[in-house]
């Protein structure tokens, strides 16, 4: 009795789990990037690995209820089984292939964007979000952590031509034209962090000492939220930010309302 309630209890695991994820309990936030193919990716390594789920258990089940302990029956030992053995080894390959595949093709074109992009920059500290935005010349300039002082968080050198027209945003939010590819160049100041929205699909580390990039295209207006995924001290849980998706018109107004670099830091000089 005690192996039939074992594997009676594998089974109703197994079904429980198969309905929870056929009827959604957990799921997708409603998708707002070019990314759906990242849904794919994911529901591709749902079904391989609960395959291997089910096949697994309903043998472990199997296993326990035929090969129960009975009067008279003796355990048999055999040293191997190549033929169990290889295919064992062919059936985990196709399941790494399946997998990786997919993977490696969705991964090449997140790091590849379009040629008509607009770049921000992310910067990152303990427990805040900050962006910066290329002025009409469409290039960012220079920055350090060398010059990085409470005043000038992105470590700017304002006597940069090509910094002059930068418009940094400290705290966001993050403002996006809907429909424009965006390549993120992001920085931290002090740790490891991850930035991450989850209704964009994208969730990508920032790193102390090196830049990452990151792009996608926002595809519906509205408010966002961007997390730190990835545990940054103990204000980790309060490293939440804002993205900002507007049509385009609307964002270029906003855009031409921020104070630049060459503003901000003539301001600072005269006070």
């Amino acid at each position: 009795m005690q192996a039939l309630a074992v594997a009676l209890t594998l089974v109703a695991m197994i079904v429980a789990t198969i309905f929870l994820t056929v009827a959604k309990v957990w799921w997708f936030a409603p998708l707002a990037s070019n990314w759906g193919s990242l849904d794919t990716l994911i529901v591709i390594t749902f079904a391989v690995t609960g395959l291997a789920l089910v096949g697994v258990n309903l043998f472990i089940a199997y296993s326990v209820y035929y090969h129960r302990a009975q009067k008279g029956r003796k355990a048999v030992f055999f040293v191997d089984n190549p033929r169990l053995e290889w295919g064992l080894i062919a059936a985990t390959t196709v399941g790494i292939v399946v997998l990786l595949g997919p993977g490696l093709y969705y991964y090449a074109q997140l790091i590849r964007p379009p040629q008509n992009h607009m770049v921000v920059e992310v910067l990152t500290q303990q427990w805040l979000w900050s962006y910066r935005y290329p002025g009409k010349d469409g290039i960012l300039g220079p920055a350090s952590i060398k010059r990085f002082t409470p005043a000038n968080q992105f470590g700017l050198d304002p006597q940069a031509p090509a910094s002059q027209d930068d418009i940094p945003v400290l705290g966001g939010p993050l403002a996006l034209p809907v429909g424009q590819p965006v390549l993120l160049r992001m920085r931290s100041n002090d740790v490891l962090h991850s930035f991450y929205v989850p209704e964009f699909r994208v969730k990508w580390d920032v790193v102390p000492g090196m830049v990452t990039e990151l792009w996608f295209t926002p595809t519906k207006t509205g408010e966002f939220q961007v997390i730190c995924a990835e545990l940054c001290g103990v204000g980790h849980y309060s490293m939440v930010g804002k993205v900002v998706v507007m049509e385009p018109d609307a964002f270029q107004k906003w855009l031409s309302e921020r104070p630049t670099v060459a503003q901000i830091f003539s301001l600072q000089v005269r006070h």
